[in-house]
């Protein structure tokens, strides 16, 4: 295959990922540089959900459907793990239940493939769920769950092997300027440079990220093992917190009041941006989370006690009996904070800043990238 033009990407996260793919496709022959030997970011440190249900209508769900797409086509051609699970938000108070209702009365007319569930049918066709107290749960079929760890890790072959796009492991870009990169003590020249690196770019652009309406968030997350060789959870869950945590379930006129009240209850998980979900990988691990701290320094410690309450209301609607856990991390990712769902800056002439989708990389990254990149 002959190339008329080349192109940069910083970054071998999800988000560098779908630049590439984007810009091979659009006849770019592509150059990803990562300055660490694999993907270790936030890109490998989140539950592996791709989650249309969380995005508001409009271009955001369609961003949501079509990465979705997309995930579904390189996983099928790379043979990496992926489950289309759908989720299933549980609840187990009555304003949790108008809430959920309402927000089903909304999506069906609005064309989504939702369903309200009794406890009976919840309790029938999935396992693990917590029977006591429940009044019934929100399914949504739009949902898929990848292993983000295998996921990432197996994209760069796919885009080497089937899209000609060449990776550079193990080596910083220390500045750009239009048309040309320095890498250690190489310059590299494209007609296109995207900076993909998260909340890394700031050391490229710091005066540029400072006057940004943008900051970090930290998430901590937890994993464990079932040891009761038990039944696959069958979808991916969701507590009642979740419920004000998504944009797009701010549509539900309920839910100011179901805010409120976690609000004077539950003030330690408001405090911390505490909403519990579960998802399951191919190997039947079961990845937990997650909180929410933002700023633009964190403490490198997790802190046991956000685990703890983590832990603790993932028991309202899972039983955990036979659960271990095996692994606890945290991630740190950019988010705007005027509500854009993501950051598309032209910098220099040719260069280009694709970040900030504030926790929903996985959802919204490969559709975000293909529109950025078809603007070019």
């Amino acid at each position: 295959m002959s190339y008329n033009k080349k192109a940069i990407v910083i970054g071998a996260g999800i988000v560098g990922l779908s630049a590439a793919r984007a810009l091979a496709l659009k006849g770019f022959k592509v150059t990803v540089i990562e300055r660490s030997e694999r993907s270790t970011g936030a890109s490998i440190r989140n539950f592996g959900m791709v989650w249309p249900i969380g995005q508001p209508e409009g271009e955001l769900y369609s961003r949501a459907i079509r990465s979705k797409q997309i995930w579904k086509e390189i996983g099928d051609k790379t043979n990496f793990w992926y489950e289309e699970s759908g989720s299933l938000h549980l609840a187990y108070e009555q304003d949790e239940w108008q809430v959920l209702k309402e927000l089903y009365e909304i999506f069906i007319r609005n064309g989504r493939p939702v369903k309200l569930l009794t406890p009976e049918t919840i309790l029938n066709y999935y396992h693990g769920v917590n029977k006591t107290g429940l009044l019934g749960g929100l399914l949504s079929e739009t949902e898929i769950i990848v292993d983000p760890r295998e996921a990432i890790a197996a994209i760069p072959a796919f885009l080497e092997e089937q899209l000609g796009v060449e990776f550079i492991w193990g080596k910083a870009v220390t500045y750009t300027a239009s048309n040309k990169i320095w890498l250690d003590n190489e310059t590299m020249f494209a007609d296109v440079i995207c900076i993909c690196s998260g909340s890394d770019f700031e050391n490229l652009y710091p005066d540029k990220f400072t006057s940004l309406e943008i900051t970090k968030c930290k998430l901590q997350m937890l994993r464990f093992v079932n040891e009761s060789n038990a039944p696959r959870i069958g979808i991916a869950l969701c507590g009642g917190l979740s419920l004000i945590h998504y944009n797009s379930f701010k549509v539900a006129p309920s839910l100011s009041k179901l805010f409120n009240r976690y609000s004077d209850e539950m003030k330690e998980y408001i405090q911390w941006g505490i909403h519990v979900m579960v998802s399951q990988n191919g190997l039947g691990e079961l990845t937990v989370g997650d909180s929410h701290e933002y700023g633009l320094t964190f403490d490198p410690f997790d802190k046991t006690h956000i685990n703890e309450l983590i832990f603790n209301y993932l028991q309202k609607f899972v039983v955990t009996e036979h659960w271990k856990p095996i692994q606890t991390w945290h991630g740190i990712y950019p988010k705007m904070t005027n509500g854009d769902s993501g950051l598309f800056l032209e910098t220099d002439p040719g260069v280009y800043i694709i970040n900030g989708m504030g926790g929903a990389g996985m959802t919204l990254s490969f559709g975000f990238a293909e529109e950025m990149i078809n603007k070019l």
